[in-house]
């Protein structure tokens, strides 16, 4: 009910080669696009490829291009990137993106919100790294100029199941993982958004914000880059070998150009597998075919609403139902204000399928009208769509059974891999988060 090393690897998006400094020593030509050049700095004695004297393993000694290399250049591994190479041993690090600039998979397509922490287990990576990262993220935007808004959120319950709902998540946020939530009583709903419709009740979520997730992942980059990290851009991984049977010796890769097909093979100590829509095709290529794994894939379908009436300010969702893959279709804002709706759920065989289905809309259209009754149907139209990589055709929140966790981890029976899984929302939130847990992992 209501209640009253040093090296320089900017501007090589295009491909084009860069002057790169190493430390103090002498120039070398590096391309972000492919890393042939740092073989050709080897052969004629230049000191790119000058081993870090850090083990991260039982041997005393690993000799290696590089420290650490990240796969993957979404909003998590940029953050990732930027932990590592931040770390007062000054490690050298290269980021391994196949794509021809950072961010263009999920990172780039979802709803951009900086989320509370409410919807998954007490216990759960989810919930610690999420409230975390919240915070982190908030502090890092305010520090370096990422446009972000403190919004806050409703969730709308229409019935009786979906008060229950709500009751359920009250309790769990202020008696267990104590992060700030409120009920809305009817006067104040009417005031501030008259448009929304709650039948039963709205419990809101203060700190839940929206962010500029393009500008935060060019500011990780950019810090990244100043201290000393390596961009290796149009970098496909198409085999991982470990060295000394369990990366005891480093591990050796090998890297596709996704321009011209060469192939370079690089080495580093470590690897830190964030490969997103690709990390589960990162792990199958290291580990025996036992232990092999099968990654699914949850399109999300978004829908935006150019008019300026009806006009809502605060995010809107519906209550959580146990078993399904997303939050529901919901109403979230832009930095400019726009309305858009989404993500549905659409399970799909292939992480290419980004096409909006427009066979979707109307299930879209009678959700969203549960909430938002005036939205003139005949405006909304198909905007843009984004896959979360999971691993199991199972729940986003953990109601009921099926709820599957950030899977975040030193690999078993191997040194020096960081395994990376089923990073899907609320990874934009708790990216910060994970950046420093992972250079904990490593360097504890």
């Amino acid at each position: 009910m209501f209640h009253d090393i040093n090296l320089q690897a900017r501007g090589t998006r295009d491909g084009h080669f860069v002057n790169a400094i190493v430390g103090n020593m002498s120039p070398c030509l590096v391309r972000a696009r492919h890393l042939a050049s740092f073989k050709h700095c080897a052969q004629v004695g230049l000191p790119c490829l000058q081993a870090q004297t850090r083990s991260f393993s039982a041997t005393q000694f690993v000799s290696a291009d590089f420290t650490h290399a990240v796969i993957g250049g979404g909003v998590v591994g940029l953050a990732i990137a930027r932990a590592l190479s931040q770390h007062p041993s000054s490690p050298s690090t290269l980021l391994l993106e196949r794509h021809s600039a950072v961010g263009t998979e999920t990172s780039s397509r979802n709803s951009e919100v900086i989320h509370a922490g409410i919807y998954y287990g007490a216990n759960s990576l989810k919930t610690k790294l999420c409230i975390e990262g919240k915070d982190k993220l908030y502090e890092f935007c305010e520090k370096e100029g990422v446009p972000f808004r403190r919004t806050g959120k409703w969730i709308v319950a229409q019935n009786d199941l979906q008060y229950e709902a709500l009751q359920k998540m009250y309790d769990f946020c202020t008696k267990e993982i104590h992060v700030l939530v409120r009920w809305v009583d009817r006067e104040e709903a009417q005031r501030r958004e008259p448009e929304v419709r709650a039948d039963k009740a709205i419990l809101e979520s203060p700190t839940t914000g929206i962010v500029d997730s393009h500008a935060l992942m060019t500011a990780l980059l950019g810090l990244f880059e100043n201290a000393g990290g390596t961009l290796a851009l149009g970098s496909t991984v198409t085999a991982i070998r470990p060295l000394g049977k369990d990366g005891s010796e480093g591990w050796e890769i090998e890297v596709k150009d996704t321009g011209n097909g060469e192939v370079s093979t690089i080495t580093a100590e470590t690897i830190i597998n964030s490969g997103g829509l690709g990390a589960v095709a990162i792990h199958n290529m290291i580990v025996p075919e036992d232990q092999k794994k099968e990654m699914f894939y949850a399109k999300g379908n978004y829908f935006s609403y150019p008019a300026s009436s009806p006009k809502v300010n605060t995010l809107v969702y519906p209550a959580p139902e146990p078993g399904l893959g997303g939050l529901g279709t919901h109403l979230t804002l832009d930095m400019g204000g726009r309305i858009k709706f989404g993500p549905d759920v659409e399970w799909v065989d292939s992480p290419h399928d980004l096409a909006v289905n427009p066979a979707r809309l109307p299930e879209a259209i009678e959700q969203i009208k549960r909430f938002l009754p005036n939205v003139d149907e005949k405006l909304l139209t198909p905007d843009y769509a984004g896959i979360r990589p999971k691993l199991a055709k199972a729940g986003a929140v953990a109601l009921g059974k099926g709820f599957v966790d950030f899977d975040i981890r030193k690999e078993e029976g191997y040194q020096g891999w960081i395994n990376l899984l089923n990073i899907e929302s609320p990874g934009l939130t708790s990216s910060l988060a994970i950046g420093d847990m992972v250079r904990n992992m490593l360097y504890a």
